[in-house]
């Protein structure tokens, strides 16, 4: 591919990845016109040894002095892919478990401006799962499901999934310095592009397991999950259906959890005064705490009804390209 038509760059963080590492940048080399390196301070030299096996002038390698994390070293490859304009941006990871050959299904939905960002999705055939540790696909599973209520993509699986790609101008329009450095950065990654109106597809792909590691273990990781998800649930209620906008889904939310409220203080309150005169409620009190009740889950119901079709459908690479 020509440096004149570039178009895909493939950003490799590398920590502990000294096993695998030549193999995966040869295989990128196979689809990229760019493939970089950041060596996040590992302690298996794996940038060290990138320079040394490749002259090809179209793999770079970058060095953080300290360990910035995984987040960390994909955005110092970000920024730099950014400043040499690339289109499309591969996140691909160093340990051997993303096919390099799966580069072009991600990038195309993209170089087509049919999305902004697009990731892999191991759950889309039975077949896929093959080969998956059985803690990892319960965990996976359930951080699906946080992750569609924090970052408001409903139809998105296998949000913990690394291997993405994303549009330069999607990126462009990201706060990288407020997104995760950790091992919640894919996570925290989809919030801020629905903040953004990214439009966010899933590639379907086998998952691909062999002698490589992770470095995530998941007792280091629960709590800081549990506490970003939560973080970004209210901060894209907040933005998306105060700040930005107020409208039906608003009122809808606003009224469950007012009525909600309302009949849980005054069910509670009710209750207690009975036990404490042994007089049992009236049909009249029962109904007045259970009819909000009842009314606010239709409410919120509702709402819920109305976040899942609104999620964004307009690609702002398409946006950006018609400006």
């Amino acid at each position: 591919m020509s440096a004149m038509n570039a178009k895909i760059a493939v950003v490799v963080p590398c920590f502990r990845v000294g096993e695998h590492i030549l193999e995966v940048v040869a295989g990128a080399l196979q689809h990229a016109d760019r493939v970089i390196c950041v060596d996040d301070c590992c302690p298996e030299f794996s940038g060290k040894k990138v320079e040394e096996h490749f002259a090809d002038p179209r793999v770079s390698v970058l060095y953080h002095d300290t360990n910035l994390g995984v987040g960390g070293a994909v955005k110092t490859g970000y920024r730099a892919a950014l400043m040499e304009s690339f289109e499309v941006i591969v996140k691909l990871d160093g340990d051997g478990q993303m096919d390099p050959d799966q580069i072009p299904m991600l990038a195309n939905p993209l170089l087509k401006q049919r999305a902004d960002y697009s990731k892999g999705n191991r759950f889309f055939e039975l077949e896929f799962l093959q080969g998956m540790p059985w803690m990892r696909l319960f965990g996976n599973t359930m951080l699906s499901w946080f992750s569609k209520v924090s970052s408001g993509y409903w139809r998105i699986l296998d949000p913990t999934n690394g291997y993405t790609a994303i549009h330069a101008s999607a990126l462009a329009a990201l706060p990288l310095d407020k997104i995760s450095n950790r091992f919640f950065f894919e996570s925290d990654l989809l919030f801020r592009l629905n903040i953004a109106r990214a439009v966010v597809m899933d590639v379907p792909m086998p998952a691909r397991y062999g002698t490589e590691s992770t470095n995530l273990k998941i007792h280091h990781v629960l709590l800081p999950f549990a506490f970003g998800h939560v973080r970004n649930f209210f901060k894209r209620i907040f933005y998306t259906y105060f700040l930005r906008d107020f409208n039906i889904a608003t009122l809808e939310l606003i009224s469950g959890l007012g009525l909600g409220i309302f009949g849980l203080v005054f069910g509670i309150q009710a209750w207690s005064e009975s036990v404490a005169s042994g007089v049992p409620a009236s049909a009249g009190t029962v109904m007045l705490a259970g009819l909000p009740a009842l009314i606010a889950v239709q409410f919120l119901l509702a709402f819920l009804h109305y976040d899942i079709q609104n999620a964004p459908t307009v690609p702002i690479c398409s946006f950006m390209r018609r400006q």
